[in-house]
């Protein structure tokens, strides 16, 4: 069974690496998404946190740019 399969679907925040998980991309591609504004995040304390919604919206909203394009 792949590692999402196995994702806690009622996680309500998620840490990078499991956001880097859903989106199928490296943990460092990730941080430069976060960096850049484009992936939602939030610190609790000294934690880096992705709201669990955070990655379907910006696949959501990269979809929208293509055909707007």
């Amino acid at each position: 069974m792949s590692n999402l399969a196995h994702a806690d679907s009622t996680l309500v925040l998620l840490t990078v690496e499991e956001a880097a998980r859903r989106l199928q991309i490296g943990r460092t591609t990730c941080f430069t998404l976060i960096r850049s504004g484009a992936l939602e995040s939030l610190m609790i304390g000294r934690l880096r946190r992705v709201p669990a919604d955070a990655p379907a919206a910006y696949i959501a909203r990269r979809r929208a740019e293509g055909f707007a394009a």
